[in-house]
């Protein structure tokens, strides 16, 4: 996602116009993401481990070795087909004459998803059932993809629109995969009880629509300032103090009617997608009226909350200098993540207690 939101903004302010400027964006930009996928899916492996370690009180060395490949593989494998995809989307919208910030993000963000679930239950699947036969494989796997990590490293390195983010990158990403780790802990513990197990259909919804919507919001901001200077440039239209919830939404100014437009996107989104599940008979089947409220007040409350939060995160880091591109998207996505699944959680338990109790919840 932080990709699109790079290149975006690139095709927007005119910095790959040439095809040497094309070819240099790209080739350092896929690098960069490479080089980013490796070390998250092996620190995401850690992770995985830690929290499954600390609750079981027992390791195995094997399946961590194999989550750790199966971790890794997967990140490197979809990082590579999606930023491929999202050079295609962005040069194709440029050419029909859309603003790709409202295409690639989104896209990214939604392939990204499926991608990466259909790679690691296949990847995983498969290194498991080789790791019987051959118990060398996945420490290979693991090896094969490290050992390519300087390669990336110096490719991301020479070129200059990549090679501040190779130094300073890190800490959006790492800390934004802690706090969806948290959101999953929240989601395990919710899903282990047998009343709330429904929930595990309609998180990823929530989640996916919330972190859509934000980053749309995130890049637009971002390529209006970028527009107007690089960052930490001083300017009049970047507000010294946090911004009041009525400027966000309620100015004359180009995004905050943007995030007016993305806040209605919320409820005709989110009600096609509960008849989608109800209609394939999937999680919480019967649609309450009470259950659909509450749903509703949560994704509504999570789009509100994130893009009050994109409004000022993105100007807080322009101010400092920070590129919004890099840092604002991975916070964000995260957060969405784990306000998505505490809000539904939340409502998950309210339900319960109020007397909602479907028989088929967790179908």
């Amino acid at each position: 996602m932080t990709l699109a939101s790079r290149l975006s903004t690139a095709a927007n302010i005119g910095q790959m116009e040439t095809a040497k400027e094309k070819w240099s964006m790209i080739t350092g930009n896929i690098a960069l993401i490479q080089v980013q996928a490796t070390v998250v899916g092996f620190l995401a492996s850690m992770a995985a481990v830690i929290f499954g370690w600390i609750p079981d009180g027992h390791f195995l060395m094997d399946h961590a070795v194999l989550l750790c490949a199966s971790s890794v593989s997967t990140a490197f494998i979809a990082s590579m087909v999606l930023g491929l995809i999202m050079i295609g989307v962005i040069f194709g919208s440029k050419k029909l004459g859309i603003n790709p910030d409202n295409v690639a993000t989104p896209i990214a963000a939604s392939l990204g998803d499926l991608v990466t679930l259909a790679l690691l239950s296949g990847i995983s699947h498969g290194l498991y059932k080789e790791m019987k036969n051959n118990v060398y494989v996945n420490p290979v796997v693991c090896i094969l993809f490290l050992a390519l990590l300087p390669i990336w490293f110096v490719i991301a390195r020479r070129n200059p629109a990549t090679r501040e983010v190779l130094s300073s990158g890190w800490e959006p990403v790492i800390i934004a995969m802690a706090i969806s780790s948290v959101g999953g802990l929240i989601l395990d513990k919710t899903v282990s009880n047998p009343n709330f197990a429904g929930i595990a259909v309609f998180t990823p919804v929530i989640n996916g629509v919330g972190g859509n919507l934000v980053a749309v919001q995130a890049s637009r901001i971002s390529t209006y300032l970028h527009i107007m200077g690089p960052p930490g440039e001083e300017t009049e239209l970047i507000p010294r103090k946090c911004p009041s919830p009525c400027r966000t939404f309620f100015s004359s100014d180009m995004n905050s009617h943007s995030a007016r437009v993305l806040f209605i996107f919320v409820i005709p989104g989110h009600l096609i997608f509960l008849y989608t599940i109800s209609s394939m008979q999937g999680g919480h089947t019967t649609l309450t009226l009470i259950f659909v409220v509450f749903y509703m007040m949560a994704a509504l409350l999570q789009v509100l909350v994130l893009l009050y939060i994109a409004d000022w995160m993105v100007h807080w880091m322009w101010a400092r200098g920070m590129d919004p591109d890099n840092f604002s998207i991975p916070y964000l996505t995260a957060l969405g993540d784990l306000l998505g699944t505490g809000l539904l959680a939340l409502s998950f338990h309210i339900l319960w207690l109020i007397g909602d109790r479907d028989t088929d919840v967790g179908d």
